[in-house]
C-alpha cells in the first residue's frame, strides 16, 4: 500500500509514540526522513536513532525518544505545514520563528534540509516541512 504523505505519518508516529509513553518507535525508512530525524537528535528533541533492514528490503528507522523529566516530554509538539495538497513556501525573510525561537521549523531548500536558524544564516528559504516544539 502507498503512502500519501510519509513526512506527516513520521511525525504521527513521534507523536503518538510519545503520548503513549514508550521508549521506541518504528518507522519505515526514507532519505528525507533520515535527515529530519538527524535535525532531532542534533537539536536534542530525540535521543537517537539507528536504521535496519525491513521486510522486502526497505530500510526501517528505529527511534529512540527522551523520557519524559517530571512529567513533561522534550517534545512537546509537532506540526506539519507543508502537505501534498498544499505545499508552503517561505522566502529567506519571511521564516517563521516557532514560540519565539523556543521551537524550530523544518525546511527543505537548495541547501538540502536545514532548521530555520541555518536557513536565514546561508540566507535561503524554501519549503516549510513542519514545526517542532
Amino acid at each position: 500500500m502507498s503512502m500519501t504523505d510519509p513526512i506527516a505519518d513520521l511525525l504521527t508516529r513521534v507523536r503518538n509514540a510519545l503520548r503513549a509513553g514508550h521508549v521506541q518507535v518504528e518507522v519505515p525508512g526514507g532519505r528525507m526522513k533520515n535527515e529530519i530525524l538527524g535535525i532531532l537528535r542534533a537539536q536534542g528533541f530525540i535521543q537517537s536513532y539507528e536504521t535496519k533492514p525491513g521486510p522486502g528490503g526497505q530500510a526501517r528507522l528505529v527511534v529512540s525518544l527522551k523520557p519524559a523529566v517530571k512529567g513533561r516530554s522534550p517534545l512537546s509538539g509537532l506540526r506539519r505545514v507543508s502537505k501534498p495538497g498544499r505545499r508552503v513556501y517561505v522566502g529567506k525573510e519571511s521564516i517563521p520563528k516557532v514560540l519565539n525561537g523556543m521551537g524550530i521549523a523544518i525546511l527543505t531548500t537548495p541547501k538540502g534540509i536545514l532548521t530555520d536558524e541555518e536557513a536565514r544564516a546561508q540566507g535561503v528559504g524554501g519549503e516549510l516541512i513542519c514545526e517542532i516544539w
